[in-house]
């Protein structure tokens, strides 16, 4: 086989249908955020960035960067191996003793990211609970996805944010069974929330397990930033919420927050716990500071939303199409591969302004798009240009406009 053949032409295939991805180079100064600086052929330009998970900025907050850098020049950079031989440090249990209070359950269980932490409970409960069938929304995370995959457990797809379909779907399973039933509460391409308490009920009245993704809505809603199930005063409904410390709280690494008994059930059986080494103890400090500051404040918070709200009117003012949704996610629908690339390229060589194109497998082919988050740290001004560069372009490339 020529093996160099077939990577030349899978990736030729991906540029053929307008999917290949360019990364940019960027650097990202903290006093300047969100703008950066991008390295073109040896030289660089300003950018101003427009598609960060890091939502709320707290990445680049004082308080953060100094408690990682103080910790690292006392304890180091690593954390010396897998929490089981060498690498449980204080600070790891400091940080999952917070993560527990977010989200009021008796413990929590990091990981090295929360792809990891997503993929390593899913498949551990999957494949260890007797006979069980996980229930996964359809359109559920690549790690929920591949957690269910490997655990070999029988899955069901629901219909998306449907609890009458779950419900069709949880009766036709025989009564006292295993079941676990995996959803989002912000999905993150469209940005819709899930009918949370209609979900917890029907899966209650099958005495299904609920396993709750709330990785692109910890720090952002609820009165302590424990996310939708915060809000909506769910949490102690659910028996597993997963998050990242990676988007909001602005660092690395992710969670479960469960029962004791889950949470050590999870760090004994689970592979993708147990051989990986562990969080650096300096990043699991920034991310518990990231954490406790805003379980206490809304400033935050409420500028991010006052930004969202700013662009949307603006898109509506430009009659430039956005999906409706109520989070902090502004999707930008483009509909075709090329012209979604196209939008990225030109607004970032001729505007200064980063927001890379999704397209296939990430969302459905024909949805393809620019995925916007606002921040609390861009400026009146550049939410101004972005609006005004999107209309500018969407008369160029002849894309059809929202009816006024």
């Amino acid at each position: 086989m020529n093996y160099q053949n077939f990577f030349e032409t899978a990736l030729d295939e991906l540029r053929g249908e307008g999917n290949y991805r360019v990364f940019a180079e960027l650097e990202r100064p903290v006093g300047d955020a969100p703008q950066a600086i991008q390295h073109v052929d040896g030289k660089t330009r300003p950018v101003t960035v427009w598609c960060s998970n890091d939502y709320l900025g707290m990445g680049k907050s004082q308080l953060v960067r100094e408690t990682v850098a103080r910790t690292a020049l006392e304890d180091g950079a690593g954390a010396g191996g897998t929490r089981n031989i060498s690498g449980t440090a204080h600070l790891h249990v400091a940080l999952e003793n917070t993560l527990a209070e977010l989200h009021g359950k008796e413990a929590a269980l990091l990981f090295t990211s929360g792809y990891v932490s997503n993929w390593a409970s899913l498949s551990t409960l999957g494949a260890k609970l007797p006979n069980c069938t996980i229930l996964s929304d359809e359109k559920n995370h690549a790690s929920m996805i591949e957690g269910i995959r490997h655990s070999k457990a029988d899955k069901v797809i629901w219909k998306h944010n449907d609890p009458e379909d779950l419900d069709r779907k949880l009766a036709a399973l025989p009564v006292g069974s295993a079941k676990i039933v995996a959803f989002e509460s912000v999905y993150s391409m469209d940005g819709d929330i899930c009918p949370m308490a209609e979900i917890i009920e029907v899966a209650e009245k099958h005495g299904a397990m609920t396993y709750l993704d709330e990785v692109h809505a910890v720090g952002l809603y609820g009165a302590k930033g424990g996310g939708i199930s915060d809000r909506e005063g769910l949490a102690d409904r659910i028996t597993v919420i997963e998050g990242t410390l990676a988007k909001a709280f602005g660092v690395l690494g992710g969670y479960i927050a469960a029962s004791s008994a889950l949470c050590d059930f999870i760090r004994s059986f689970a592979s993708g716990f147990i051989f990986t080494t562990a969080l650096p103890p300096a990043l699991a400090a920034g991310a518990n500071a990231s954490v406790r500051h805003l379980m206490t404040s809304d400033i935050e918070r409420m500028r991010q939303r006052r930004n969202v709200a700013r662009l949307r009117g603006l898109l509506d003012q430009h009659r430039i199409p956005h999906m409706d949704n109520p989070s902090h996610i502004v999707p930008v629908v483009v509909g075709d591969p090329f012209k979604a690339k196209f939008l990225s390229d030109t607004l970032l060589d001729h505007y200064g302004i980063y927001v890379q194109p999704i397209n296939y497998p990430t969302v459905a082919k024909g949805t393809e798009r620019l995925r916007i988050t606002p921040s609390p740290l861009h400026s009146d001004a550049d939410i101004d240009h972005l609006a005004s560069a999107l209309s500018e372009l969407w008369s160029q490339c002849a894309l059809s406009r929202a009816v006024a």
